[in-house]
């Protein structure tokens, strides 16, 4: 029970990897507020969570919407007290797309999703971060590390939430305020499997995506959800400003081609 008694928010929290670090955070004694745009899948992982001993709860939010975050903060401290994990994790990676068929629209709306979300759910939490000594965890990519063919959107984004980070750790150290990111490589989840399922095989995708890992396979949602564990905990008290890499060793075989497929 690493984190009995705090209280987390965990945006995108419904599912994929939003919910493995939703329920592993929970499965620690941690308050989760899944805040989700999706109110039928959120609310089927708080009665998971709760039917294993967890406490969580719903808070619908867009997090494309800075007064939808805002809200979700305040009413999370009104209703609990405080907050003292901050996970931006919600955002979406589109179809591969070359530079070509990269719109300006489809750029500017990674950066919204995937990278001003960031910035804002930090922003709003913050100001409560710092009387409990709390943390954030943005929930980045591999692609934000060695970068993605026909995925520039997505991997500028994701290079964003790297330097955003970065940037912030320094920034609230003297604080007592911790931030730190999670790259992962390919992992099992519903987002996965849409684009997996508009192919010709999808079985024969997810078997390419399995082997870009010298581990032989793709992550599960919950070991990202314990890596985000590790840095929500006292464990690493001492780590900040850290882009965690959880990759199953594929920056070890790095290919810039070797992407196209995740």
């Amino acid at each position: 029970m690493r984190l009995a008694d705090k209280v987390a928010i965990v945006t995108g929290g419904a599912k994929g990897i939003g919910r493995g670090i939703a329920t592993t955070l929970a499965g620690e004694g941690c308050r989760v507020v899944i805040a989700d745009i999706d109110a039928d899948t959120a609310g089927q992982t708080v009665s998971e969570i709760e039917a294993a001993g967890g406490l969580a709860e719903f808070q619908a939010t867009d997090v494309r919407v800075p007064a939808d975050i805002e809200r979700t903060v305040e009413r999370t401290v009104a209703a609990h007290g405080r907050l003292d994990v901050m996970v931006n994790n919600a955002g979406w990676h589109p179809p591969a797309t070359s530079i070509d068929e990269t719109s300006l629209e489809l750029f500017e709306s990674q950066l919204t999703l995937n990278l001003t979300s960031t910035y804002l759910g930090s922003k709003f939490a913050v100001p409560h971060l710092r009387r409990t000594k709390g943390n954030i965890i943005n929930t980045a990519s591999l692609a934000g590390v060695v970068g993605q063919t026909l995925a520039a959107a997505y991997a500028a984004s994701k290079a964003g939430q790297v330097g955003f980070t970065k940037a912030l750790a320094v920034e609230l150290a003297p604080q007592g305020v911790r931030v730190n990111c999670i790259c992962p490589a390919g992992v099992d989840t519903p987002l996965l499997w849409e684009w997996a399922n508009t192919l010709d095989d999808p079985a024969a995708a997810a078997q390419t995506v399995d082997a870009l890992h010298p581990l032989g396979r793709m992550a599960r949602a919950e070991e990202i959800g314990r890596a985000a564990l590790f840095l929500a905990s006292e464990d690493a008290s001492f780590v900040t400003g850290h882009a965690l890499v959880v990759d199953g060793g594929a920056t070890l075989d790095y290919s810039p081609a070797q992407y196209a497929a995740e």
